[in-house]
């Protein structure tokens, strides 16, 4: 690589984020991807099914939930918790992270429901290759950023600024 260039690579993704990089590719269609849900079943009943209820129609755009919707609503955990809304939670905060940290675009102020097939079931979130995912979300958005589109890179912004 010429003098004063440099890439992010998988390995700087292991190392600075500590993901995995082993593991099932995280894939899937990043539009209409409702068409592709597990057993057809609609988007919309299945994070009914999740969460334990919808969020306000003003709050919801196409398949997208406002972000302040999810932290005012699962922000404190409460005391008499039972595993079921613990894990509810969890869901919940997941999707947040994935929607406006790991895969943040210039919507990160909302959450996308692209997520629901990874966080339906907790303990098979370890098994997927997180970091791989990153890095090529991370190089979707250079791609769209050059083509003078906006995309808010989120962990990858910091991570590029990082001086070894």
């Amino acid at each position: 690589m010429p003098f004063g260039e440099c890439t992010v690579t998988l390995e700087d993704v292991a190392y600075q984020l500590s993901l995995p990089i082993d593991g099932e590719p995280v894939s899937g269609c990043l539009s209409e991807f409702e068409n592709f849900m597990e057993n057809g079943r609609p988007a919309w009943v299945w994070f009914c099914e999740l969460f334990g209820e919808l969020p306000p129609q003003n709050k919801v755009k196409q398949m997208t939930v406002c972000y302040t919707w999810f932290h005012e609503r699962f922000r404190v955990l409460p005391a008499d918790a039972t595993d079921d809304i613990v894990r509810i939670y969890a869901r919940a905060y997941i999707m947040m992270l994935l929607s406006s940290q790991l895969f943040a675009d210039k919507n990160a102020n909302r959450v996308h429901l692209r997520w629901l097939p990874y966080v339906a079931s907790l303990e098979d979130l370890g098994r997927y290759s997180w970091g791989s995912a990153a890095l090529a979300w991370l190089y979707r958005c250079l791609l769209s950023w050059n083509k003078q589109k906006r995309c808010q890179l989120g962990w990858a912004t910091a991570a590029s600024q990082v001086q070894p």
